[in-house]
Parts: C-alpha cells; sequence; structure tokens
C-alpha cells in the first residue's frame, strides 16, 4: 500500500525559503520514483522535481536555481527545498510517487499523491 506524509510549507515573504519533507513507506520508496508537483489557485498541477530510480533529477524550469531536492534513504523521506520564493510559488504543494520515470509535463500524472501541503508567499 502506497503511503506518502508530506510536512513543511506555510507562509513566507518574497524572497523567503522553506523545507517541504515528504515521508514515504518502505514498500513506496522502494517501489516508485518520488517528486514534488504544485497547483496554484485556478491553475492546472505542474510538475516541480522528479528523482528517476537511477537518482537522475529533474527540475522544471521554473525550479532550477531556486529548488533542490535531497533524499534521505534511510528514512524514506525526500525534502524539498525552496529558496527565494515568490508570489507565484503560491499554491499547494504534493508529494508524488509513480511509475519511473515521472512526467513533469503532466500528461502522465504520478500515480500516488499525498495530501498536499500549503505554500503561501506573500509580496
Amino acid at each position: 500500500q502506497v503511503q506518502l506524509e508530506e510536512s513543511g510549507g506555510g507562509s513566507v515573504q518574497t524572497g523567503g525559503s522553506l523545507e517541504l519533507s515528504c515521508v514515504a513507506n518502505r514498500y513506496t520508496y522502494r517501489s516508485y520514483c518520488m517528486g514534488w508537483f504544485r497547483q496554484a489557485p485556478g491553475s492546472e498541477r505542474e510538475g516541480i522535481v522528479g528523482v528517476d530510480s537511477d537518482g537522475t533529477i529533474e527540475y522544471a524550469h521554473f525550479a532550477e536555481g531556486r529548488f533542490t531536492i535531497s533524499e534521505n534513504s534511510a528514512r524514506s523521506t525526500i525534502t524539498l527545498h525552496m529558496n527565494n520564493l515568490k508570489p507565484e510559488d503560491t499554491g499547494t504543494y504534493y508529494c508524488v510517487a509513480g511509475s519511473c520515470p515521472l512526467d513533469l509535463s503532466g500528461e502522465y500524472p504520478p500515480n500516488y499523491w499525498g495530501q498536499g501541503t500549503q505554500v503561501t508567499v506573500s509580496p
């Protein structure tokens, strides 16, 4: 059974930083590729970052240079480090798991989604 539990998020001002963590159960962590998506109010969901089975990391263009993902395999955890946040980064952020590699375009959405955590960036 797939389990994804997110934590972190919150409210920051422009230029601030936040960290989002996602703890998966062992089955999920070993069986699927993991990453992060987000959805801004009134917008479609979009992929942020995905980690392939060989450890290759793919970032969406908007995330490059500002967002970084790290893994703790011993704890089946991935963490999204977000810096220099902008108001357009506001939205609900989802930890995802799915077939490898994850499709960040959204055409083939990941199979499994966490409950989501809110990120709000004020001007």
